[in-house]
């Protein structure tokens, strides 16, 4: 690895235990567990040995290649591993040494026969123990070397008693040893032997020999052998009594032999009998004991015995009881604490939940001690902190045994005792319990219940939702008294009813009504009225009203009908622990639903409810009549805009009042009042819910729908962001309360191997759908394809089938043989962008062939979108196939049970979202397999497909364009407000809302310029605008993004493309619903594909555990490319052209230094970021203050406040082609970084980044360019209002109100030429005959200076970046993010630490801990660095000056700080680093102040090379 910070030779260190290199002779190459062979040389050394698998546990889990590999350590064989690491492994070039090395064997194989038979009779002979003991040395020497083939039956039967005989040869310590190390080797070369030394009686002599435990060596050797002999008899070791002859003594050991020791535990433990229990039950105490220890290992294998004996008598309660006594609850409580120095593997801990599930439901003492303990405080932290997006499985989400919340949940429902059934004695005495200590149940509650509501509040699927719903409800039934009436109501638990009961599968519905009937019987009071104000009665009513028994059939289906092959438990039994669970049958009835609802309704609701109009709320008559009266003002005519603004003005300031009034409006209230489609209605002028084309009439409206908008968010931001923000809040309830989006589980969509016969005839690995293609009826001009079923392709596009049917149904001829072959070609050329390749795929997850780079994108959506997010996968993303076609246009409609099918999706997908709009939340994908019925008919030739609403230089006088080019451009697809109408709604206000906070300052600087050309503002200073917009995160929806969390996690989704249709609508118009953590993952799906995505994912979810979270690239090829410093953007160009369009990841070396790998890849970015900003380049703009150019340099590195924009140039311009060829190679190295992983400090400005995400700019995104540029344009721009408002204002005298001089200055005498300001070579105007600025031509000057400055200036720079960039892969897919997103995905984090968290995520190892002075020093020193030296430290420590996303959290490796051993004077010695493992070597310092002047010396000196320290 490489290592820099020395100017001055230094001793070459060792490196580190955890950093050392294996050696290949340290181990044998057989099985495991002979590695601890140098460990049994003697017990003297053994306490070092112990140190060193101390430190070795701390390594990385990798094997030595592949960290070679990731970090590129450059020692003393670097060239060797140059060679090895990144080369093809050549087996021309190891087959000879292995047919050396069997050749080799096969000749001792026979020799080893008759030694073996001679040293039999050496062994023999007990007259002399010195020739005995020489031959179990020579022994022990042919053993350890041979092979299975030099041994047989006969000679291990020989052998076996001679060596038990040996081993109890309690007169010579070293003969024992020697014969229990031959032991051990046997069974290792020969695993059959062990069935021959258990019969000659060699577990009892192993076990009489650890309960004596004369010498330690001998007591070593015999674990190792016990452990061997375990793994194929572990009935006979138990039998021999050896749980306890390996535990007795177990604190003697050493770490690496208690290891051993308990292995032998686990290899007994999982062959269990059910009879004679004590045989390990007297092990409890200790394996109880054991749990206390620090090591990882160890404690995970103690929790596994002890789960495994818990299993063995789970029907004893007497044994459970037992199992108590030794303070397992205690031990094992612990292990749960998140703050625990034990960190567990998730499926040990969560065996551990599970085994306190398995004692409390068969121990009233364990139950007992658990409420005593606070469990529910526990549990609170486990489901507080784990994301609920986990408790999905990513193949069988039904059986999440391994599933961490779902063994929570269960864990949650046993503690909480159903009424008993047949007398059941312990279920009476746990309640007995409870009602006798009620606090502790109020406590358990307390802690639990909100918990518990937030995850269904979170968008966990269906399976936690009902596990959360049976705790709820039990707890509920549990509690005496009305203590947790108060949680509840915080809680809201009314408005979480509402929205579950409107839910689709009848499980949690049934459950939700429960629920509301024991808290009517119990607290009817309390909860009636927030019942019928959040719409509890109202979704009652609903399902009593519904057809009985006709609530729920798919779901009713689904559990009739298992699958086969595989036992599904039904959702109601999920969650159960008693045997009669494994039943698959459905406990609930059809009708239960409609039968709990109408009991409910008729009890607790009274005939005064059922009349509607007293049924509704005050606020809710209120809101409906306000809604009313919006609506009403739709028939003023449009162009009456003072009518307009008062009467709304009016309007909305009554919704206003009554959402900010005393009486709270709740989310039923707000959707049902229709509040939220009258806005949306008038705001749009009724646009939102139409198709629209350019030049279509409605296109007139749009100025008056900017000016609508522009006035609503005057209002909206009147009194800062306290409305905007309830009003989005109130927005985002009522989306989560109304979105149906279903998460779809393909766990049956298994990969096997099929023939798809549509449309390509190709193999897949993938399930095949079974469809018969019928004519529809009356259809006459079209012949009939087939009436058997036939397999296709699920994830061919419908225009892919198109294109196959078409030639077998059409009844006119193709004319002539070429016209069909051509046919055929193109046909085959567009299927196979569509299909999956099925050959050479050994891996669990699929990858879709990829394209070419310069591959056409996504075509247009010919149905409803025309912005749609390209499908996620380069090469599937070129679904058109009909785009080929001379028409352009589909020639066939296809129908399933008479509803046409949307032709921009897979089959699979358009299927799937046919089923999910009648079907329960979670499908069953064996429904989707088939068989379907899909009916074909002649499509409509309808005209051309609609264009761009917003095409380049159209509504050129249109202020308000590129805010509604953003909204409008990006529509919602309308098959969202077929499926959810409410929810369509809401998502297109919450989009005009989030429109108007991205435009704000646009908007309200427009207002305040129409304000004052109106003469409603008189001083230009009142054009400044003050207000803030809401941060992004107000418009995050937790609950989406958890649905998509959780879709993500389905690897036949992810892998396939087979997502919900609902997925890639919302990403592609709505992506502010979602966090940008989930971003950053669909974002490396669509652009790379799934199989790098999937290696993405299980880095995050190991980064979770331990802090780690900086994109793995694994599973792509890597290459290595030699930089050259001095010439750091030409060695750029060349490393881009070389790799740039290939998907493979980069490693930089450098010329003449020893460094690779990660740390040096990582400041090549840095030196090439740094080069770019570069004054001499000419490619970016300086700053204009009062239309003066400034610039700062600093170290030649270009500075701007505003961050960096491009200089404009004119067309005329002669040096403008070089500075193009620098912005194709800077967009292609911004690619390539992004694809990589690597962080770049690259400060580019708001704007830029707009330009980069494709969305227009206006003359006021200046100001996140040059401040005061945007300033004085602004104030000229309201003259220039001011002007064409009042032309009489020109006289010699005008009234206040008509002023139209520039802070007291006419602008005649301003001597403006027209130039740009700052750029005098850059002439605006070189045709006109007028060349100063006056009144007349004052908006043409400000058009041309926006046009310079924006539009034309920078036109050809901004393609040229997107080319460079569109080499690696389409900017397209950053569309999803917005500019400060893109920026951290970049540039990563803007700050640098947070001194609060540094210790958190921080190692210390070797010599060091967090309490060493050192390191407390180091802290302060960091904390005491401005930010240029933090920034200094950390390109010194990885190579970069910033942290990736997530700052220290995400850094992989973690940073690591350990003691520096160098000379004997530490003082003079400097710190030094590997950057690859971001690892600081740092000396003892005497002093702080020592430390930071050598610390600032390495820092600052130390950079620009890698050398070995």
């Amino acid at each position: 690895m490489e290592n820099r910070g020395q100017k001055r030779m230094e001793v070459v260190e060792e490196l580190p235990a955890d950093k050392r290199a294996c050696n290949s002779q340290d181990f044998r190459p057989s099985s495991s567990g002979s590695s601890v062979q140098a460990q049994v040389n003697g017990a003297s050394s053994s306490s070092g040995q112990e140190n060193v698998d101390a430190d070795m546990d701390t390594s990385s889990s990798a094997s030595p290649s592949s960290r070679s590999d990731e970090d590129g350590e450059a020692d003393e064989d670097g060239e060797q591993d140059k060679d090895s690491d990144y080369g093809s492994c050549d087996s021309d070039d190891t087959d000879p040494r292995h047919r050396v090395l069997q050749d080799y064997q096969r000749g001792r194989s026979s020799g080893d026969q008759g030694k073996l038979k001679s040293l039999l009779s050496s062994l023999r002979d007990e007259t002399d123990p010195s020739l005995q003991l020489t031959g179990l040395t020579e022994l022990c020497e042919v053993l350890s070397f041979c092979t299975e083939e030099s041994l047989s039956s006969s000679m291990a039967d020989m052998l076996s008693p001679m060596l038990v005989k040996l081993a109890k040869h309690e007169s010579n310590a070293d003969i024992m040893l020697l014969a229990i190390r031959a032991i051990t080797y046997l069974c290792d070369v020969y695993p059959p032997s062990v069935a021959f030394l258990v019969r000659h009686e060699t577990i009892p002599a192993l076990c009489q020999r650890l309960l004596t435990i004369e010498y330690l060596d001998v007591a070593e050797q015999c674990l190792q052998a016990l452990e061997k002999i375990s793994r194929d008899q572990p009935v006979a070791c138990l039998n021999a009594g050896a749980i306890m002859a390996v535990l007795s003594f177990i604190d003697f050991f050493s770490t690496s032999i208690q290891r051993v020791a308990i292995s032998t535990v686990v290899n007994i433990c999982r062959k269990l009998p059910s009879e004679a229990p004590s045989r390990f039950m007297d092990a409890v105490p200790i394996l109880c004991n054991l749990l206390q220890y620090e090591d990882r290992q160890l404690v995970e294998n103690v929790a596994i015995c002890l789960t495994k004996i818990a299993d063995q008598v789970t029907q004893s309660p007497e044994m459970l009881d037992q199992l108590c006594t030794h303070g397992l609850i205690n031990q094992s409580t612990h292990l749960l604490n998140l703050n625990s120095r034990t960190t567990l593997s998730q499926p040990v801990y969560n065996g551990v939940i599970g085994l306190l599930r398995k004692l409390s439901s068969g121990s009233a003492l364990a139950f007992r001690t658990l409420y005593e303990l606070n469990i529910g405080y526990r549990l609170k932290e486990i489901m507080s902190t784990y994301d609920i997006s986990h408790s999905v499985s990513s193949t069988h989400p039904i059986n999440a045994c391994s599933n961490q919340v779902h063994e929570v949940l269960k864990l949650v429902i046993e503690l909480l005792p159903a009424s008993p059934v047949d007398g059941n004695q312990l279920v009476l005495e746990k309640e007995s319990f409870l009602a006798n200590q009620p606090d502790l149940l109020q406590q358990f509650g307390t802690d639990i219940l909100p918990v518990m509501i937030q995850v269904l509040n979170s968008g966990a699927n269906v399976y936690v939702s009902y596990g959360c719903l049976s705790a709820i409800h039990k707890l509920t039934c549990l509690s005496k008294s009305g203590d947790l009436v108060g949680l509840l109501k915080n809680a809201n638990i009314s408005s979480v009813l509402a929205g579950i009961l409107s839910r689709k599968d009848h499980h949690v519905v049934v459950v939700a009504l429960q629920v509301t009937e024991v808290l009517l019987e119990k607290y009817r009071d309390e909860f009636l009225n927030s019942f019928i104000k959040e719409g509890v009665f109202f979704a009652i009513e609903a399902l009593s009203n519904s057809d009985r028994g006709q609530q729920h059939p798919v779901s009713a289906e689904l559990s009739q009908k298992p699958v086969t092959k595989e036992i599904v438990k039904c959702l109601c039994q999920s969650f159960e622990t008693s045997l009669s669970s494994s039943s698959t049958t459905c406990k609930i009835e059809n009708d239960s639903v409609y039968i709990l609802a109408t009991r409910i309704k008729e009890s607790f609701f009274g005939p005064e409810v059922f009349d509607s109009e007293k049924g509704l709320t005050d606020v809710l008559q209120n809101l409906k009549n306000l809604s009313v009266a919006l609506r009403d003002l739709m028939t003023v005519p449009i162009d009456a805009r003072v009518l307009h603004d008062e009467k709304f003005f009016s309007i909305w300031n009554q919704i206003v009042e009554r959402l900010n009034g005393r009486e709270s409006v709740s989310t039923f209230e707000f959707t049902e009042s229709g509040v939220v489609k009258s806005l949306a209605n008038y705001l749009s002028n009724g646009l939102y819910q139409r198709k629209l084309s350019k030049g279509d009439p409605e296109c007139d409206s749009l100025p008056f729908v900017g000016k609508r908008l522009e006035v609503f968010t005057r209002l909206l931001w009147s009194d800062g962001e306290a409305t905007s923000s309830v009003l989005i809040q109130k927005l985002q309830n009522s989306l989560s309360s109304l979105e149906n989006f279903p998460i779809v589980l393909s766990q049956i969509l298994k990969q096997r191997n099929s023939f798809a016969a549509v449309p390509n005839g190709r193999c897949t690995s993938y399930t095949c759908l079974k469809v018969r293609f019928m004519k529809a009826e009356g259809e006459t001009c079209l012949r009939d394809y087939s009436q058997d079923f036939v397999t296709v392709d699920p994830l061919c596009y419908l225009d892919a089938v198109d294109q196959y049917m078409w030639p077998k149904v059409n009844l006119e001829p193709i004319d002539s043989v070429e016209a069909k072959d051509q046919a055929i070609e193109c046909q085959s050329s567009q299927l196979q962008s569509t299909s999956i390749s099925c050959q050479g795929e050994s891996s669990s997850h699929m990858e879709i062939d990829s394209g070419p780079p310069d591959a056409p994108q996504l075509q247009e959506s010919q149905e409803e979108d025309q912005q749609q997010l390209p499908v996620l996968s380069n090469g599937s993303g070129q679904h058109n196939a009909s785009s080929e076609k001379e028409d352009g246009l589909p020639r066939l409609l296809f129908r399933l049970e008479g509803l046409e099918l949307d032709r921009s999706l897979t089959v699979y997908q358009a299927i799937l979202l046919h089923k999910l709009k009648s079907e329960s939340e979670t499908t069953n994908g064996s429904k989707l397999i088939g068989p379907h019925n899909i009916t074909y008919e002649r499509a409509a030739q309808l005209g051309a497909s609609c264009e761009n609403l917003f095409p380049p230089g159209s509504m050129e006088d249109d202020e308000y364009r590129p805010f509604l080019s953003y909204l409008f451009a990006h529509r919602l697809a309308l098959r969202l407000k077929g499926s959810s109408p409410p929810a369509y709604d809401i998502l297109f206000l919450l989009k005009s809302l989030e429109g108007m906070n991205r435009f704000l300052f646009h908007l309200i600087s427009l207002e305040r310029i129409n304000a004052f050309g109106e003469g409603r503002l008189q001083n230009l200073d009142d054009l400044k605008v003050l207000v803030r917009p809401v941060p992004h995160t107000e418009f995050v929806s937790s609950k989406l993004t958890e649905k998509l969390e959780q879709q993500l996690r389905d690897s036949f989704a992810v892998s396939t493309c087979g997502l919900p249709a609902w997925f890639n609508d919302l990403m592609g118009s709505c992506p502010f619903l979602f966090s940008f953590e989930v971003k950053s993952k669909y974002f490396r799906l669509a652009a790379f594909g799934s199989l790098q995505v999937s290696h993405h994912q299980q880095h995050l979810g190991s980064a979770n555990a331990h802090g780690e979270g900086r994109p793995v690239t694994g599973s792509l090829p890597r290459k290595k490319f030699l930089a050259c410093r001095e010439k750091i953007l030409e060695s750029a160009a060349n490393m881009m052209e070389l790799y740039g369009n290939q998907k493979v990841v980069i490693e930089v070396e450098y010329s003449e230094e020893v460094g690779t790998g990660l740390g040096p890849t990582l400041e090549f970015y840095t030196l090439v970021s740094r080069a770019f900003q570069n004054p001499d380049l000419c490619m970016w703009r300086s700053n204009c203050s009062s239309f003066v150019g400034k610039s700062s340099e600093d170290s030649g590195v270009f500075a701007s406040p505003s961050g960096l924009f491009p200089r404009p140039w004119s067309g005329t311009s002669t040096a403008s082609s070089d500075v193009l060829q620098k912005f194709v190679l800077l967009g292609t190295v911004v690619a390539k970084a992004l694809q990589d992983g690597r962080v770049l400090d690259l400060p580019f400005s708001r704007s830029f980044y707009k330009l980069i995400l494709g969305q227009e700019l206006s003359s006021f995104d200046i100001h996140f360019v040059d401040p005061e540029l945007c300033k004085t344009l602004v104030e000229l721009q309201a003259l220039a209002r001011r002007r064409n408002v009042f032309p009489e204002a020109q006289g010699d005298s005008p009234p206040a109100k008509c002023d139209l001089s520039f802070r007291g200055t006419k602008i005649e005498d301003l001597c403006l030429e027209f130039v740009l300001p700052g750029y005098t070579d850059y002439d605006l105007a070189p045709h006109s005959d007028n060349d100063m600025v006056n009144l007349d031509n004052l908006q043409e000057y400000i058009k041309a200076i926006v046009n310079a400055t924006i539009y034309n200036g920078i036109q050809r720079q901004v393609e040229a970046f997107r080319s460079g960039f569109n080499k690696v892969f389409p900017i397209e897919h950053l569309q999803i993010f917005n500019e400060e997103e893109l920026d951290t995905m970049l540039c990563g984090e803007r700050d640098l630490f947070n001194m609060n968290e540094v210790l958190d995520h921080i190692k210390f190892d070797h010599g060091y801990t967090s309490s060493s002075p050192p390191v407390e020093n180091l802290l302060e020193i960091l904390h005491e660095f401005d930010k240029k030296q933090q920034r200094a430290f950390l390109q010194f420590v990885t190579g970069s000056p910033r942290l990736p996303h997530g700052g220290l959290a995400s850094l992989n490796p973690k940073l690591t700080i350990v003691r520096k051993h160098g000379s004997d004077s530490s003082e003079t010695d400097l710190p030094s680093v590997m950057t690859c493992a971001n690892y600081l070597k740092l000396p003892p310092y005497s002093s702080k102040e020592k430390m930071k002047e050598k610390l600032l010396y390495a820092i600052t000196e130390g950079q620009g090379s890698f050398h070995l320290s």
